[in-house]
């Protein structure tokens, strides 16, 4: 017997091996393997099984299978083929990110050493150890006080080398010593299970019936819940899971930020139990490793996670839960397959006959348009649960504030301070969201002029007052301030514009130095645990004012957080992108909707310089349909999506000239164009030189009038791309292809 074996490399061929024949009878068609390839192991997916090959040459064999039993299912299968298909992807790459390496179902936990201690100890015996071995006798007297076996590692703190006291004291025949298993534990990435007495209002249980009449059918059922910010589209969750399960069915959970993990992890466990999974870039690979496996085996039924949960191997899939699905943070853009969560999960859900849920305060302008075309079953919660309403919304301009007070870069406005003051003396929480880190996002000479640039990047660098370096929040790169002087002119004089979170939180502490204020983004989250400790203390009422990025922007829910005030709504408004504004829109009334969410009457305060900007003039009126129509009827002008099919392909080389030339050779040799297709450069990407490396782009728009599938650009772009690197690419420069783009920047 003979596979083909797809790896994950840059081409779509595939490599023949003979199967051991002790390994025949546990091997099928997406089985992971371990071959001899480029000499070198490396693991593999097969994709074909063959009873004979006519390759002529030596035939290698299969080393070992990854997996002791088959974790691919027929529809996951599909769903491997069907991203290798869309986004042109060769399937051992689609395969490496559907299961990620160092991940088997082979995985035994760690084990740890445990000591327990014996019953009969005669009070002597501690006697004369406590003169003896005064180490022993201070472990041998803790162990005694615990009625459950201890970890012989946490004995840290008492002696250097725990594991050999205990040791010693086995063999006196004071202390019991044994190894076993321990799950690694991933408590600290969720709240304590958070237990609630929900009942569910007349438009909750209207919603919660027709997504289980659409579980008992047992096809494929796609729906928009479009819900007002704090409508209890969790219960709406919760309720669907429950009823899934029931009928012995799993879920998938997807959510756009790692930050909004905690808190619905939280309720979904004290519902649900040791039955949830959680699934996030945070885990460590011990608990990476053993939740995979445990999902593999069929012990969690739920799964909540960021976008790469969807590719969860969960059997009778039922239902999948996208919550803020129109969320940037579900599409990948790198490395391939560059894919959107959403799009994945829709076609998962239709492989396996399943209920879909995209739910959103701010569906995507996609979404929208969708549910008008009736192409998704439109679900609608218009009011807040449990009679809580919707927040007063105070517009800012700060061009009068500076004109009424005189001072000039004000951060924070006279009104919002007023307001922050108020709700303090309340003791009552404010939410601040400042969608940008660092201290200050430009320094410039006041010299010379110079502005710090990021050598790698056509972008500024930012500055971060902390730790006192130039940081480049695209690459990473970064520089200590160390002179803190021009790297042109050597001046002194350095001028910081602008705000960022760090900015923002030396101001509110030098102006409410009582309160107790946290800071939310990149910067302070680098682990999963301090993000839910941050969230969790906020949650008790342990800090006052919680500022963050938009981080914080959507999907929480504080009961006391009753005034949200937004520093800098205009942040992103004018960048040259088709989403631009529809982004803006949402995060402003995502962050809006944090405040007053129960009985507590809720306030935002919205600062901008644009107050007659119709995206700022409808998120402070909270109308999203005045704001979608008119988006919609700009995107149909510029035929955009969605009324048309959008692919980039990008062009990226570290030499200007030969990029230039290479896309100027790609645009030249594009063939069989159509009636509705539009082709829009190549010219430089927005941010010209990004990560060392400069780009173009050239732009496919297809309308949807002529092509309603998406069909003839898909084929267009094959006919021309398929095997690009073969046909234009060089060692120096790269080609990458982006169907869907969410930006052109």
């Amino acid at each position: 017997m003979f596979a083909e074996v797809a790896f994950p490399i840059s081409n779509f061929k595939t490599f023949t091996y003979q199967i051991p024949e002790k390994l025949i009878a546990e091997t099928h068609v997406g089985s992971r393997v371990l071959a001899p390839f480029r000499r070198q192991q490396k693991e593999g997916i097969i994709v074909n099984i063959l009873t004979s090959s006519s390759f002529k040459g030596e035939t290698k064999l299969i080393n070992k299978l990854i997996d002791n039993y088959q974790i691919v299912t027929p529809e996951l299968w599909e769903l491997i083929n069907w991203i290798s298909n869309y986004y042109m992807t060769p399937l051992g790459q689609v395969a490496k990110t559907v299961f990620p390496k160092n991940l088997s179902t082979r995985y035994k936990p760690q084990k740890l050493w445990f000591v327990e201690s014996r019953i009969d100890i005669n009070p002597l015996q501690f006697e004369k150890l406590k003169k003896r071995a005064p180490k022993q006798y201070e472990v041998l007297k803790l162990v005694t006080t615990e009625s459950r076996p201890l970890q012989v590692s946490l004995l840290k703190n008492f002696a250097s080398n725990p594991l050999q006291i205990c040791k010693s004291l086995e063999q006196d025949k004071l202390v019991k010593l044994f190894e076993k298993e321990v799950k690694p534990n991933s408590d600290h990435f969720s709240f304590s299970p958070i237990k609630k007495k929900i009942t569910l209002d007349r438009s909750q249980e209207e919603v919660a019936n027709l997504i289980k009449i659409s579980l008992d059918s047992n096809i494929y059922n796609p729906y928009l819940l479009h819900g007002v910010t704090g409508s209890g589209k969790t219960e709406i969750y919760i309720e669907s899971v429950k009823y899934c399960l029931g009928k012995g069915k799993t879920s998938i959970i997807l959510l756009p930020e790692i930050s909004l993990t905690p808190q619905i992890a939280g309720r979904f466990r004290s519902v649900f139990g040791d039955r949830v999974a959680l699934w996030h870039s945070k885990l460590n690979q011990q608990q990476r490793s053993w939740t995979w496996k445990e999902i593999c085996k069929g012990t969690f039924k739920v799964v909540i996670g960021a976008r790469s949960a969807i590719f969860s191997p969960l059997k009778d899939l039922g239902l999948v839960v996208i919550d803020e699905e129109q969320e940037a943070s579900f599409r990948q853009d790198s490395p391939s397959p560059r894919y959107h969560a959403r799009d994945v999960a829709l076609m998962r859900a239709r492989l396996s006959k399943a209920v879909i849920i995209l739910a959103s305060a701010t569906p995507s302008l996609e979404s929208y348009y969708n549910r008008q075309k009736n192409k998704l079953k439109y679900l609608h919660l218009p009011n807040r649960f449990g009679g809580a309403k919707q927040p007063k919304v105070h517009l800012v301009d700060m061009l009068k504030e500076q004109e009424e007070t005189g001072k000039f870069g004000q951060v924070i406005s006279g009104f919002l301070q007023n307001k922050i003051e108020e709700r303090l003396n309340s003791n009552e929480q404010v939410i601040l969201l400042q969608n940008r880190r660092g201290f200050s996002p430009t320094i410039k000479c006041g010299d010379c002029g110079e502005i710090a640039m990021c050598p790698n990047c056509n972008v500024t660098f930012s500055y971060h007052r902390k730790t006192n370096n130039l940081l480049c929040h695209f690459c990473g790169f970064s520089r200590l301030n160390e002179k803190q002087s021009c790297t042109e002119c050597g001046s002194k004089s350095l001028l910081y514009f602008g705000a960022g979170t760090q900015k923002v939180q030396a101001l509110l502490e030098e102006t409410f130095p009582e309160a107790s204020i946290e800071r939310l983004d990149m910067d302070t989250t680098t682990s999963g645990i301090n993000i839910t400790k941050i969230l969790a203390a906020f949650n008790n009422g342990e800090i006052d004012i919680l500022l963050g990025t938009q981080m914080i922007a959507k999907g929480l829910d504080f009961p006391n957080a009753t005034l949200v005030g937004i520093i800098n709504a205009d942040q992103g408004l004018y960048l040259p992108d088709f989403r631009s504004g529809e982004r803006v829109f949402q995060l402003i009334y995502q962050a809006s909707g944090r405040s007053g969410r129960h009985q507590k009457p809720g306030e935002v305060v919205i600062q901008t310089y644009s107050p007659d900007n119709p995206v700022i003039r409808c998120a402070a009126e909270l109308d999203m349909d005045k704001y979608y129509e008119i988006a919609l009827r700009e995107r149909e002008e510029l035929d955009y999506p969605p009324f048309s099919w959008l692919s980039k392909i990008e062009i990226a080389d570290k030499n200007y000239k030969r990029v230039s030339k290479l896309a100027s050779t790609i645009s030249r040799k594009i063939i069989g164009g159509y009636s509705g297709l539009e082709i829009l450069g190549p010219a430089p990407c927005y941010i010209e030189k990004l990560r060392g490396y400069y780009r173009f782009q050239i732009i496919f728009k297809s309308q949807k009038v002529i092509d309603p599938n998406g069909k003839k650009l898909h084929s267009f772009i094959k006919t021309n791309f398929h095997g690009f690197n073969k046909n234009y690419s060089n060692s120096q420069s790269r080609i990458s292809i982006h169907f869907d783009p969410l930006s052109l920047i």
